[in-house]
């Protein structure tokens, strides 16, 4: 995709869609605060994170590469290069949660963004630039916060979605053992994890930026990134809250399987005490002897064929009363478990194309 590029001089008037050597002079200049944003990196845009930028070639490998790499920050003296996780609301899959990646590089006068799918709280952060340059206005330290903030944002929507769904598999596994609870279950377990081996080290992350470690995040910034770290700690809490109830469904789901098994068991033993008389009745006249009771009456085969039919439907009444029969409907609550409510996002208005009222 074509690079989003932002500059706003100390004039505060705001240009934007630089060329690469208009890139070059903002960012020789020292003044002012350039913003780049590159989605979907390809190898050329790697060209310009070296040729322009001069970034580390291990930093570059990372935001060319596709593959996720976990949260981290690495300090390069006149830069601060910062990996974080979001949510991937646009991957369309809503079977397990997924998480997308968004690079940063922060320096005294830039920031440089990569992220390989589009991120609705970057969009947030755009919308806000291009209509009251606001979050350029403090330093690129602010601009980070914001991009950071949104992105954290976004982040609750999905954990909240989430701890609606381990409530109704907790109910539909005491309910009822329908398999797809199970695998209802599961998948809330592997989304669990995949948010937890992300929000950890993120946490450690934002925790080392809240304690002014790095000489490029100044001192009256380090509270609004205390702000995100006490809201990865919230959001950590809530997704611990998820796995407990998975656990706990997961425990709930065995014993109600357990506890049908007893019930069919126990209604398996009384048609066994049905049939043994017929059988035995069977048995008894399938015997060839001459001097029998009842042996010679006329309807006496016709009587007992009816009798074993009548005993025989009269089960299969049973056992449709009780529902053996009938296929278990699937929980519909399950159905795109973890799709979460576009609004409820930072920047999906202008992902979209609307415009936001947040100021």
């Amino acid at each position: 995709m074509p690079v989003r590029s932002y500059f706003v001089d100390d004039s505060g008037k705001l240009q934007s869609d630089l060329s690469r050597n208009d890139l070059s002079r903002a960012l020789l200049s020292g003044k002012g605060l350039l913003w780049v944003d590159l989605c979907e990196t390809t190898e050329d845009d790697g060209r310009l994170l070296a040729d322009v930028f001069k970034f580390h070639r291990l930093a570059i490998e990372d935001c060319v590469e596709t593959q996720l790499h976990p949260p981290k920050i690495d300090d390069f003296d006149d830069h601060v290069f910062i990996i974080v996780h979001g949510i991937n609301h646009v991957s369309g899959s809503t079977e397990v949660v997924e998480t997308a990646e968004l690079a940063l590089f922060i320096g005294s006068n830039y920031v440089v963004t990569n992220h390989n799918s589009p991120l609705y709280s970057v969009e947030e952060v755009r919308l806000q630039v291009e209509t009251s340059t606001r979050p350029m206005r403090r330093g690129p330290d602010y601009l980070a916060y914001w991009i950071i903030d949104a992105l954290v944002d976004n982040i609750l929507p999905t954990i909240d979605r989430m701890s609606e769904v381990a409530d109704v598999v907790e109910e539909e596994a005491l309910s009822s053992s329908h398999p797809a609870t199970l695998q209802a279950i599961q998948r809330l377990k592997r989304s669990v994890r995949r948010i937890h081996r992300t929000l950890v080290p993120q946490r450690e992350l934002l925790s080392r930026l809240s304690r002014g470690e790095f000489p490029l995040i100044r001192r009256e910034t380090l509270v609004y990134f205390r702000d995100i770290y006490d809201q990865i700690v919230r959001i950590e809490d809530l997704n611990l809250s998820n796995r407990e109830s998975a656990d706990n469904a997961v425990t709930t789901y065995l014993s109600a399987v357990a506890t049908r098994q007893n019930e069919t068991m126990k209604v398996l033993a009384v048609v066994g005490a049905i049939f043994l008389p017929l059988t035995l009745l069977a048995g008894v006249y399938g015997m060839n002897f001459d001097y029998m009771p009842e042996l010679h009456w006329r309807y006496s085969y016709f009587i007992v064929v009816g009798f074993m039919l009548m005993v025989i439907a009269g089960a299969l009444v049973l056992f449709w009363k009780r529902g053996w029969f009938k296929p278990r409907p699937f929980p519909h609550q399950l159905t795109r478990a973890f799709a979460v409510e576009r609004e409820k996002l930072r920047g999906y208005a202008a992902h979209s194309g609307r415009r936001s009222n947040r100021g």
